[in-house]
């Protein structure tokens, strides 16, 4: 049965990638936590989903406007200004979805500590980290060999999977630790002739056309050295997830919101389903009489550890910036 995957912690519940939002999907109980990690200015580790800041998710609190800055140029005394802990607009959550005002960006580091003192010794982390074809080598390099130093300082290593459209961040984490697991991310975006995101291998070689959808990802990520395969939900076939068994490879599909979808997956094998429901999959995988991954209190009354992050440009009591 599919590993129950929280898309960003649990995105349609509480805010994604944020602290709130991962103790959100721990408390839920998932089998894996799915988050996005790249690197500030001055060298830090963040979590967020795109490169730049993105309105809809982060307000700027203090006299500064970041929307639309890359995280790369930002430093994280300038990132701690910002609020991550809304949704504008809320679509398409809008009965789901529960405001944390006054959340910060969180550092990888942080989303460590809460994992350990969680005692959470039992999920996955299944770290996406966020680097573009632009990027250099060494900027790829320096991502994922930072990534990978501050999960082992926690002694997370032995639960983590290490996440990439970008290929070239799978190649760099074999070479650096080809312990930890690594998971091909897949989308039509990056699976097109002459892909920039594929470490050199080119889709054509696997037959990949404008028509053929993501035919001969598995064997691809099977080329790169994944032991996953993660495609976009949509494009995601039968005949694909019995390819990557093929290769023995795992599939984890992403986004999947909707149950009857959810069950059409489970019957067509696949191993992990990445949601922003989690809730949602634990009852369909109820229905089946599927053992639940353990979700229930955690060990901050508030639901979050005391130790943040919050804002430092956010005034105290009623602020919200959303």
């Amino acid at each position: 049965m599919p590993e129950i995957h929280g898309h960003r912690g649990a995105r349609a519940l509480r805010p994604e990638n944020t602290l709130p939002g991962l103790a959100y999907a721990l408390a839920i109980g998932v089998d894996a936590l799915e988050f996005d990690v790249t690197r500030t200015a001055d060298g830090g580790l963040i979590l967020a989903h795109d490169l730049t800041v993105d309105r809809q998710c982060i307000a700027s609190t203090g006299p500064a406007d970041y929307a639309g800055q890359a995280w790369a140029a930002l430093t994280l005394a300038q990132i701690a200004t910002l609020d991550a802990g809304g949704r504008r607009p809320v679509a398409p959550y809008e009965e789901t979805f529960q405001a944390v005002p006054g959340t910060g960006v969180p550092t990888l580091d942080q989303v460590c500590r809460l994992i350990t003192e969680a005692g959470a010794h039992d999920v996955t982390l299944s770290v996406e980290l966020k680097a573009d074809p632009s990027w250099s080598d060494a900027g790829v390099r320096a991502l994922t060999e930072s990534t990978l130093g501050t999960l082992a300082a926690h002694g997370l290593t032995g639960q983590s999977r290490i996440l990439a459209f970008n290929w070239r961040v799978l190649r760099a984490a074999e070479a650096m630790d080809p312990a930890v697991p690594r998971v091909a991310l897949v989308e039509p975006a990056s699976w097109v002739p002459g892909s920039a995101w594929l470490a050199g291998l080119d889709p054509a070689a696997y037959g990949a056309s404008a028509t053929t959808g993501l035919a001969g990802s598995a064997a691809a990520a099977r080329d790169i050295g994944a032991g996953w395969l993660s495609p976009w939900d949509p494009l995601t076939s039968e005949d694909l997830i019995a390819a990557a068994h093929n290769y023995d490879l795992g599939i984890i599909v992403w986004t999947v919101n909707d149950t009857d979808r959810m069950a059409e997956l489970i019957e067509l094998g696949a191993d992990g389903i990445v949601t922003d429901r989690p809730d949602l999959l634990r009852r369909v995988l109820a229905d089946r009489g599927v053992a639940l991954p353990a979700g229930g209190e955690l060990p901050w009354q508030s639901g979050v550890p005391d130790w943040g992050p919050r804002v430092t440009g956010a005034a105290s009591g009623d602020h919200s910036p959303f």
